[in-house]
């Protein structure tokens, strides 16, 4: 499954804490655990993308606030 175009941060992360609650409760099955890992790096990469993409936009309004300010 991949990370769905219209999908939230929020529930990206909730897919992935999912996941990770099932590894280390060995609830997948040996041929299921690669597949979810995969996911998980899916993820992972979509979440990250997000926060870089987030923190950018914050930095650009602040500069552009101190700016104004100047």
């Amino acid at each position: 499954m991949a990370t769905k175009k219209k999908e939230t941060y929020a529930q990206a992360l909730a897919r992935l804490e999912d996941i990770v609650s099932r590894i280390d409760n060995n609830e997948l099955e040996i041929d299921e655990l690669a597949e979810k890992i995969k996911e998980a790096n899916e993820i992972i990469a979509f979440c990250s993308d997000k926060l870089t993409k987030a923190d950018r936009e914050i930095e650009k309004l602040l500069s552009e606030k101190r700016d104004s300010e100047e």
